[in-house]
C-alpha cells in the first residue's frame, strides 16, 4: 500500500505542473514586453513562456538548480529557506532592471511576473538601515516562535523593499501581470513569496503588533525596531493584476482523482505539527478508509536537530499509531520535494516505523530531529526537486 499512496502523492505533484500552469494562462493574455520569474518554480514557469515568445527579455531568479537555457534571459541563483548575500544580490538586480523597464519604456511596457513559493528568501532586499544578517535573524526568530506563514509575510514585507508589492512599485508606470503558483493555503497572491507583486498583507503597525504578541521584541535589534515604528506612506502601491494558476486545493483535488474511493477533506491541514497529528490520530482511530488532504503546518523549534514540517508531523503520526490494531500508512510531503532545509519532502510511515527508529525515537522527536528519527527507520520520503511548490500534501489509509 506504501506505493499506492506514493502514487496518489506524485498526482498531486503533477498537477502543479509550471510549465503547463503557464501554458494554459497564456492562452488569454496579450503578449508582454519583458519576463520576471522569482521562485522555486522560476525555471520551468519561464521556460511555458519562452515556448511561445521566443527571446523575450527575461529575468529568473530561482535555487541552485538546472535552468534551461533560455535567449536573453538573465539567471540569478539565491539561497532557501535562509536568504544570503547570493539572494540580496537577486533582489537588487530585480528593482533595478524593473526600474530600467520603467524609465526606459514607461506605461509601453508589459512585464510578465511569474512568482512562486520560495521567492520570499530567494529575493531580498532589507528596508533602509536594516542588514541582511539582521533581516536574517528576525526570519530565524519568527521561524521558532512557530507563527503562521501569513503573520510572518506581514513582518517580511515590513522589513523589505521587494516584498509586499516592492517589484510591483519598481516597474511603475509599467503594467504588470502576475501568474502566481500558489504554495499558501487560501491562495492569497499577497501571501507567495510575500507578494511581491501583489502588495502589503497589512501595514507596519500590525507587523510590530504581530513581533510584540510573540514576545521577540526585546530582542530585535534598534534597526529593526526603527523600521518597524515607522509612518508608511499610503497609496504607493499600484493596482494588481494576479491570476492563480495552481494551488494546494487543485492538487488536492488531484489526488481526490487518482483514488476515488477516498475521502477528501476540503479543510487546510494547517497550525502546530501536534495538534495537526493529532487530528491524523482521531481518522485513524475511526476505522479503515483513505483521506486526502493538503495545507501547510508549523513546528515551534525546541531542539536543534534536522528536520521539517512534514517530517516531524509523520513522525509524530507514527508514534501515536504504533499500537494500531489496523495496518496503516500515512505521507506528508512537500510538493517542491524539499522539507525544510533538508534533501527530504517528507516522510512516509506506518505501524512498524516507530519500533524501527530504535530507543532513541523519543530523543529524536524531541529534539525536532526527524530527520534522523525517518532515515533510521527507512521512511524518508525522498524525491529530485520537482521545480513546482504548492506547499504540503497528506494521503492517510487504514485497512
Amino acid at each position: 500500500m506504501r506505493e499506492q499512496v506514493r502514487e496518489i502523492f506524485d498526482a498531486g505533484v503533477a498537477a502543479a505542473d509550471p510549465f503547463e500552469a503557464v501554458t494554459a494562462a497564456l492562452q488569454g493574455l496579450s503578449r508582454p514586453t519583458h519576463v520576471i520569474a522569482v521562485g522555486k518554480a522560476a525555471p520551468r514557469m519561464a521556460a511555458a513562456v519562452h515556448a511561445q515568445f521566443p527571446g523575450i527579455p527575461s529575468l529568473v531568479i530561482t535555487t541552485d538548480q538546472p535552468v534551461p537555457d533560455l535567449e536573453n534571459t538573465q539567471v540569478m541563483i539565491g539561497d532557501h529557506p535562509v536568504p544570503s548575500e547570493l539572494s540580496a544580490a537577486a533582489g537588487e538586480a530585480a528593482l533595478e532592471w524593473l526600474s530600467a523597464i520603467a524609465q526606459g519604456h514607461g506605461p509601453e511596457a508589459h512585464v510578465l511576473a511569474l512568482i512562486s513559493g520560495g521567492g520570499s528568501a530567494l529575493c531580498v532586499a532589507p528596508v533602509e538601515g536594516v542588514t541582511l544578517a539582521e533581516k536574517a535573524s528576525v526570519n530565524a526568530s519568527l521561524l521558532g516562535a512557530g507563527l503562521d506563514i501569513v503573520r510572518m509575510n506581514i513582518v517580511r514585507q515590513a522589513l523589505s523593499r521587494t516584498k509586499g508589492g516592492g517589484l510591483l512599485r519598481a516597474a511603475a508606470p509599467a503594467r504588470m501581470t502576475s501568474l502566481v503558483l500558489s504554495d499558501v493555503v487560501g491562495d492569497d497572491p499577497r501571501a507567495v513569496a510575500s507578494g511581491p507583486t501583489a502588495g502589503p498583507i497589512s501595514d507596519v503597525a500590525e507587523a510590530q503588533k504581530i513581533v510584540r504578541d510573540a514576545g521577540l521584541w526585546a530582542d530585535m535589534p534598534a534597526s529593526v525596531h526603527a523600521a518597524l515604528s515607522r509612518v508608511e506612506r499610503k497609496g504607493t502601491t499600484p493596482p494588481a493584476d494576479v491570476l492563480m494558476v495552481g494551488s494546494n486545493a487543485l492538487s488536492v483535488q488531484a489526488m481526490g482523482k487518482a483514488a476515488p474511493d477516498a475521502q477528501v477533506i476540503v479543510a487546510a491541514l494547517e497550525g502546530d505539527v501536534a495538534d495537526a497529528a493529532a487530528q491524523i490520530v482521531t481518522l485513524a482511530r475511526s476505522g479503515a478508509g483513505m483521506w486526502i488532504m493538503g495545507g501547510e503546518t508549523t513546528v515551534l523549534l525546541r531542539g536543534t536537530g534536522q528536520g521539517g514540517r512534514n517530517q516531524e508531523l509523520a513522525l509524530r503520526v507514527a508514534r501515536e499509531l504504533q499500537d494500531l490494531d489496523r495496518p496503516f500508512v500515512f505521507l506528508s510531503g512537500g510538493t517542491d520535494g524539499r522539507d525544510g532545509p533538508t534533501d527530504a519532502a517528507g516522510g512516509l510511515v506506518d505501524n512498524g516505523t516507530w519500533a524501527r527508529i530504535g530507543p532513541e525515537a523519543e530523543a529524536l522527536l524531541e529534539n525536532n530531529d526527524s530527520y534522523a528519527a525517518l532515515s533510521r527507520a527507512g521512511d524518508l520520503l525522498q524525491m529530485p526537486a520537482t521545480g513546482t511548490n504548492v506547499a504540503d500534501l497528506q494521503i492517510l489509509w487504514v485497512g
